[in-house]
């Protein structure tokens, strides 16, 4: 034996090429590694990062309180609506009840007005009456009536004035409504004169006139002599008195606005 052989070597092992290579895997393992989860973080780091939020999924009770809610605000809409068809519906009430009221004062106020009226013409009627009743004696003891006394053209005027405001009514004799021919024929018969009934005989009585001569008491016509449709009488100052119409009565005109066709007279 050698009396080297006991002493160890100062030589490092060599290694072998396995060994090598298999080292050499490693550290580049390693290193890639590395650079994956450098590269990973950059990844990371650069994009946002989103978080995922679970909406809550409701429950049995969550929706009943849900369905109480929906409940209670349909109720208040409706209990609304009711409130609103209530307010409109006494607005209108009370509307109506205004307009009822003011027709109502009208119907008051016009009733009032007639008979107002109605009370004006009852007097007046009555003191009609009483003139006629007045003329009717005085005439009544007349005994002229051939040659009537004086004043007779007065007293027909004042017959005739009493008659003024009574109707006319074709056919009527008095003592409230007359037509034109029965009005002049009452009139002079206060006096005693006997006239026609009918407007185209008393054109024939008496004297023929001039219209341009014309005095108080004297008989006007209108149409033809003896063909005459209405008469009146003369009361002065270019004035008539007659039964004019239905819509007019017994009145007293102007011969400016209906010009008499002829005259007679016969006091």
């Amino acid at each position: 034996m050698s009396h080297t052989a006991h002493i160890r070597s100062h030589r490092k092992p060599r290694r072998s090429a396995t060994s090598t290579i298999a080292m050499r895997a490693g550290v580049a393992g390693g290193v890639l590694s590395m650079a994956a989860a450098g590269a990973s973080a950059s990844a990371n780091a650069a994009e946002p990062v989103t978080q995922t939020i679970e909406l809550p999924t409701l429950t049995a009770d969550m929706s009943a309180q849900v369905a109480q809610s929906a409940a209670a605000t349909q109720q208040a809409a409706a209990n609304y609506e009711l409130r609103a068809e209530r307010d409109a519906a006494a607005a209108k009430a009370a509307a109506e009840a205004k307009k009822d009221l003011v027709e109502a004062k009208k119907k008051a106020e016009a009733k009032k007005k007639a008979a107002e009226a109605a009370r004006k013409a009852a007097a007046e009627r009555a003191a009609r009456n009483a003139e006629r009743a007045t003329l009717s004696a005085s005439a009544s003891a007349s005994t002229s009536v051939s040659a009537p006394a004086s004043g007779s053209v007065a007293t027909v005027i004042a017959f005739l004035k009493a008659q003024v405001g009574d109707a006319y009514v074709m056919g009527a004799t008095g003592p409230n409504a007359w037509d034109c021919s029965s009005l002049v024929q009452a009139a002079y018969k206060q006096v005693g004169v006997d006239l026609p009934r009918v407007s185209q005989d008393q054109s024939m009585a008496g004297t023929d006139v001039s219209l341009s001569n014309l005095q108080v008491g004297d008989i006007l016509y209108w149409g033809g002599k003896g063909s005459a449709y209405h008469v009146g009488v003369y009361i002065g100052d270019g004035q008539y008195l007659d039964a004019a119409n239905p819509s007019k009565g017994v009145v007293i005109q102007d011969l400016s606005g209906y010009p008499a066709d002829g005259a007679v007279r016969v006091l």
